[in-house]
Order: C-alpha cells, then sequence, then structure tokens
C-alpha cells in the first residue's frame, strides 16, 4: 500500500476517544476514510489509535489535542489535519458536555462552560470548513433529543443542542452555494458512560427502557450516511436516531 498517497475523503471527529466518536471514526476508517480524531486528552487519544489500529491503516489515522470551546485550538486542528492528509472534507462535531445543576444554582461560567463546547465548538468548525474545505464537503453536527423534549437539572446542554440545530439550518444555507453540506443527529439514550452516569438516570428520575437504548455504532451509522455520497441531496436535515423514543405517546 502506498501511504503517501492522499485519501479520497479526510474526517475531523470531535470527542474522538471513545463512544460516538470512536465509533464513528471506526465506520470512517472502513469505508476508507481518513480521520483525525480530536480531544483533550494525548493519552486517551493514544489509546484510542491503538484500538482502531487492530483493524485499519494506521496511516490514515491521526489525532489533535484540541479543546473545541477554543478558536485557535480548532483552527491548527484544521490545518494539521490538512498538513498531514493535503485535504479535509468532513467534520463531526461530536464534543459534548453535559452537567447536572439546578437552574437556580448555575452561574454564568456554567452556561459558558457547556454552550463553548457544545454550541461554540461547532461553530468555530463550521467556520474552518467554510473558509478552508472544498466543494463536496460535509459537517455533521450531533445534537440530542433533549433539544425537543429534555428533564430536570440539564439546562445549559438542552439550549446548546437546540441552538446546535438553529446553527445547522443556518449553516446548510450558507454553505450550500459553496457545496458544503450542513446537517444534524439527534441521537436519543445511548448506551455510554454519559447515559449510565447521568444522575437523573441512577436516581430513577428518569427511567430507561432498555429496548429505547441504542449503540455508538447506530448513531455512526447515521453520521456516515449524512456524511457519504448517498446522502448527497440532504442538507439541513435533523435525523432522529433514537430507536423510535419520541414517537411515543
Amino acid at each position: 500500500m502506498d501511504t503517501n498517497a492522499q485519501p479520497a475523503h479526510v474526517a475531523i471527529v470531535t470527542g474522538a476517544a471513545g463512544g460516538i466518536g470512536l465509533a464513528t471514526c471506526r465506520r470512517f476508517l472502513r469505508d476508507g476514510v481518513a480521520v483525525v480524531l480530536a480531544g483533550r486528552h494525548q493519552d486517551k487519544l493514544d489509546a484510542a489509535v491503538l484500538e482502531l489500529s487492530k483493524d485499519a491503516d494506521p496511516a490514515r489515522i491521526a489525532t489533535a489535542v484540541c479543546d473545541v470551546s477554543v478558536e485557535d485550538q480548532v483552527a491548527a486542528t484544521v490545518d494539521g489535519a490538512i498538513a498531514r492528509f493535503g485535504h479535509w472534507d468532513i467534520v463531526v462535531n461530536n464534543a459534548g458536555l453535559m452537567e447536572f445543576k439546578p437552574i437556580e444554582e448555575q452561574t454564568p461560567d456554567d452556561w459558558q462552560r457547556v454552550l463553548g463546547v457544545d454550541l461554540m465548538g461547532a461553530f468555530f468548525f463550521v467556520k474552518q470548513a467554510f473558509l478552508k474545505m472544498p466543494r463536496g464537503g460535509a459537517v455533521v453536527n450531533v445534537s440530542s433529543v433533549h433539544a425537543v423534549e429534555t428533564e430536570a437539572l440539564v439546562a445549559p446542554y438542552a439550549a446548546a443542542k437546540a441552538a446546535l440545530l438553529s446553527l445547522t439550518r443556518s449553516g446548510a444555507i450558507e454553505g450550500r452555494p459553496k457545496g458544503i453540506r450542513v446537517n444534524a443527529v439527534l441521537p436519543g439514550a445511548v448506551d455510554t458512560p454519559m447515559l449510565w452516569e447521568n444522575p437523573n438516570v441512577k436516581s430513577g428520575a428518569e427511567v430507561i427502557d432498555k429496548a429505547d437504548v441504542g449503540t455508538p455504532e447506530d448513531i455512526a451509522n447515521a453520521i456516515a450516511f449524512l456524511a457519504g455520497p448517498d446522502a448527497g441531496f440532504v442538507c439541513g436535515a435533523s435525523l432522529y436516531v433514537d430507536g423510535g423514543r419520541l414517537a411515543k405517546l
């Protein structure tokens, strides 16, 4: 294999060290897409690369330490991806932060911290996409069913995920003339630590039917569809991937 050959497609995936992000990287690699795993901790990224390299060419895997709430770090991640692989045409804005606190106890810093990761990080990458991504590129924002139906104690998270859908619509409108599609997925309950460490789930305040719990791979498959050629006429969509949980009365 010519490891110097440029891959046809290159994706940056944020929050890539585990859960939905890692599953998405695995799916992309299976589809022949080179991946840049972006996350805050190099040791976790290195562990993820070792896992992925069991089934994929490590020459098609790169990492970037990136706090998505810092615009300069986002720009550096994009520039690094282009320097490594020659181009960049997919981004999956998956990094997410969820904190639990009653509204009356929340501070401006609480909101800034969550919004910085869950909303501003996506904005920074969409901005970079419009500046540096070629025609035919794709942005997939990972929102949440909390954007439309939520629970107590997570107001900043729910607000950020709802705003992310609005950013998706605006990005789709402005990206279309540039040949860049912007879409979103709304995962429901997914078998990740974020679900099982949720205090509302632990306390029984939120009851999760096991039939309503999907896998990270379920979400990764939807992301791969939106990022790929089969979704070439899909732009500005918000795709629920929740097993039909929100369809129930």
